[in-house]
């Protein structure tokens, strides 16, 4: 029986641990061709892609860095020619709250989680054939009111709209885009956050107690909703963003 990803090309960028890394590995488990990961730390990127076998490529790069992305682009392009799925997943979160924001601060938040995503999709174009699905990283905090994540926030809302804009500008070239929207997911990326090891704990913490299941929920529970707006099965779906919270998806 076939699998869902079935000889699928795929880029997922910021997949050195965490939701990409377990995207990753969902995508070869159900039939990937070939998995372009990216991240910035190339030690860990390797070791990333050593763990998933043979049709995983790692190539080191920033999405803040448009010439990194153009390197990455050109090998895919040399190697298999086109991409059937993109994964905009790079991305971090740091919280300051208002009155204490700087502009290191603001900057490094836009220009990796907005105009990253910006050029992660924009440069994979020319390669995406009809059918082609682009899978955006959002997140709840779009829509909440989370004190100190003013910026984060407003990140991940932009990417929200990203989702819906861009499905209308693609959608003569048959190509789909969807976000989907994680709620809080312990992954490695919160202990560089910038905040203190009692702080991410209760973070933690209030998550589980507002979520249905009374957990945060897990990044292989997003790796396989990211799968499955890869898939053809979604075909029907364009301009979405699936929230995943604490075990609970819903459109």
């Amino acid at each position: 029986m076939s699998k869902r990803l079935e000889g699928k090309i795929a880029i997922i960028t910021g997949a050195n641990s965490g939701i990409g890394l377990a995207t990753a590995k969902t995508f070869i488990d159900e039939g990937a061709a070939r998995v372009y990961i990216t991240g910035r730390r190339k030690e860990e990127l390797d070791k990333a892609a050593s763990s998933l076998g043979a049709r995983v490529v790692a190539v080191q790069g920033d999405v803040t860095k448009p010439t990194d992305l153009d390197r990455l682009y050109s090998r895919v392009k040399a190697e298999v020619g086109h991409v059937d799925v993109v994964f905009a997943n790079a991305g971090f979160a740091a919280p300051t709250p208002l009155g204490s924001l700087t502009e290191e601060h603001v900057d490094a938040l836009l220009n990796t989680n907005v105009k990253g995503v910006i050029w992660t999709v924009q440069k994979a174009l020319p390669l995406m054939r009809p059918g082609g699905s682009i899978i955006l990283s959002a997140s709840i905090v779009a829509s909440k009111d989370f004190g100190n994540w003013s910026i984060y926030s407003a990140t991940k809302a932009a990417v929200r709209s990203f989702a819906r804009t861009w499905s209308s500008d693609l959608k003569d070239q048959n190509i789909r885009v969807n976000a989907v929207s994680p709620g809080v997911i312990r992954t490695p990326g919160h202990g560089v956050s910038g905040a203190t090891e009692d702080q991410v704990s209760g973070f933690f913490d209030f998550a589980a107690s507002i979520t249905p299941l009374g957990r945060t929920g897990r990044d292989d529970e997003i790796a396989k909703v990211v799968a499955f707006l890869a898939s053809d099965e979604s075909s029907f779906m364009t301009g979405s963003e699936v929230f995943v919270d604490g075990g609970i998806a819903q459109v």
